[in-house]
């Protein structure tokens, strides 16, 4: 992966932001089935992402992103990170706006993924442990180049009905993608209310998509 484009993703103006997960040694094969370790939700979602690495030309971004979208709904909260990421305003909207506005989210941050993990070049990507976080586990995994430059990200994990979704995600262990998004999220909203939110996720969603077919 284009360290260019990941440090983008993370730190752009436009916010567009990469909610870097990489595959690990010891991949196990993603399936429906709820899983009750955090480490193994994670390695499972990190299954997907190696095969479209490796598959990414052929794939293309279609192809990515239709592996991609079931797998995002059953490893990622979408509904807490939404609520979360739009803070207190969440709870003044009427149910309508709050499922467009995990919609729009839910397909930004798969195509965010179809985007960053379109291909492969023998990175070592590791999932180095875990400790515990009040109630939640935080996973730290790292990737590590072949000129041996790592990156450091960790995954706050909750448990939801004897499953473990990821709710957050942290570069470099301190910088909080929730957080970012959160910042983005209440601007937007306070100049142009839910349907600038909206639309707003939707432009980046067709940027990533754009340069994905393009590259």
């Amino acid at each position: 992966m284009n360290e260019r484009k990941m440090r983008y993703a993370w730190r752009g103006k436009a916010g567009t932001l990469c909610l870097a997960i990489f595959a690990a040694a010891g991949l196990i094969t993603p399936t429906s089935a709820a899983v009750a370790n955090p480490e193994e939700a994670v390695r499972s979602f990190y299954g997907v992402l190696l095969g479209n690495m490796q598959q990414g030309r052929m794939l293309g971004e279609s192809g990515r992103y239709a592996k991609l979208a079931p797998v995002i709904d059953r490893t990622f909260d979408i509904p807490l990170m939404t609520r979360l990421a739009v803070g207190p305003a969440w709870a003044t909207l009427p149910p309508a706006e709050q499922q467009r506005l995990q919609a729009a989210f839910a397909h930004y941050v798969t195509a965010t993924y179809a985007d960053q993990f379109d291909s492969y070049s023998g990175q070592q990507l590791q999932v180095t442990g875990k400790r515990q976080t009040g109630d939640d586990i935080m996973v730290q995994t790292k990737i590590i180049k072949s000129n041996g430059e790592t990156t450091k990200l960790d995954y706050l994990m909750r448990p939801d009905q004897g499953a473990w979704q990821i709710s957050d995600v942290y570069l470099d262990g301190t910088i909080s993608q929730l957080a970012v998004h959160r910042s983005e999220f209440y601007s937007i909203l306070r100049r142009e209310g839910v349907d600038g939110l909206v639309m707003a996720l939707n432009r980046k969603t067709d940027l990533l998509q754009s340069v994905a077919r393009s590259s």
